[in-house]
């Protein structure tokens, strides 16, 4: 397979899994090159995400390092898969972490967030996400904030589309009070959560300052399911773009983080009940 020109999350994730699966097995580079018949560069290449792999040799690869989840295979070997998404439209117009993040939820079995400051980017309606954009340092051209904004649009669809996934969001208290936009633009943002949380497969738990120290307080966390536990990743958001996260220790500190948030928050009605009283009095 050709070597590619820039990298995907998605690339770089099979890469890392391919390597894990070797050295796993105990099985040299040198060993793994003459098993596929490629010379050892490429399996360097391979596992760094710069070159793709064929599916029979990553199921050869597989079977010899003795992995015996057919579902994982089964992911890896979809993941290998070389599809474009939606999100391609946007290539060379808008960051790629911004893709990676589109084509990371796209591919996910469930949604799990923490959001201390912003409303979650995938409940947010377009006034409240256009004056956060509009607030970037530099400032954003208005022609990339009219792409920003299409983006995330269809972002949402992986969550209000024909084929929703799950999605459970905590929300602190003080992203419900940020009041970007003005009043008027956060007040219709709070009436979208009430109307959102009501669906089948959105559940949203506030936080109220009243409960003190949390985990993880200040920072943006997405806790992506994939298609098998082995292939979750855990996505931070910084002011550089989003970093993506899936070694077993990070995958475990993250999950234990968003359950006890869980446990912290309030119920889904308690949280309207909640949602509605702030908007009452903004």
């Amino acid at each position: 397979m050709p070597s590619r020109v820039f990298l995907t999350e998605r690339q770089k994730r099979l890469g890392s899994e391919l390597r894990r699966m070797r050295t796993a097995a105990g099985m040299s580079a040198e060993y793994a090159a003459g098993l596929l018949g490629v010379d050892r560069g490429k399996i360097s290449n391979m596992e760094s995400g710069v070159r793709g792999i064929s599916e029979e040799r990553l199921r050869t690869l597989a079977v010899n390092c003795d992995v015996t989840d057919i579902k994982y295979v089964e992911a890896l070997v979809e993941m290998a898969l070389p599809r474009a998404g939606w999100w391609e439209r946007y290539r060379g117009s808008l960051p790629q972490g911004l893709l990676d993040i589109c084509e990371t939820e796209a591919r996910a079995a469930r949604l799990r967030g923490a959001n201390t400051v912003h409303v979650p980017g995938l409940l947010q309606t377009s006034e409240h996400a256009m004056a956060i954009f509009r607030a970037a340092v530099p400032a954003l051209p208005e022609h990339e904030v009219a792409l920003r904004l299409a983006l995330r649009s269809e972002r949402q669809q992986v969550i209000g589309g024909d084929d929703p996934v799950g999605y459970v969001a905590v929300i602190h208290e003080a992203a419900l009070r940020m009041q970007f936009g003005g009043r008027d633009v956060a007040r219709a943002q709070l009436e979208h959560l009430l109307e959102v949380s009501h669906g089948d497969n959105i559940t949203v738990l506030v936080l109220p300052f009243a409960h003190g120290a949390f985990p993880g307080a200040g920072q943006t966390v997405v806790y992506t399911e994939g298609p098998v536990p082995q292939l979750d990743t855990v996505q931070v958001d910084s002011s550089h773009g989003p970093a993506f996260l899936h070694a077993e220790g990070q995958l475990t500190k993250y999950r234990a983080q968003l359950d006890l948030l869980e446990d912290l928050a309030l119920s889904p009605e308690r949280s309207r009940d909640f949602i509605r009283e702030i908007a009452r009095h903004m």
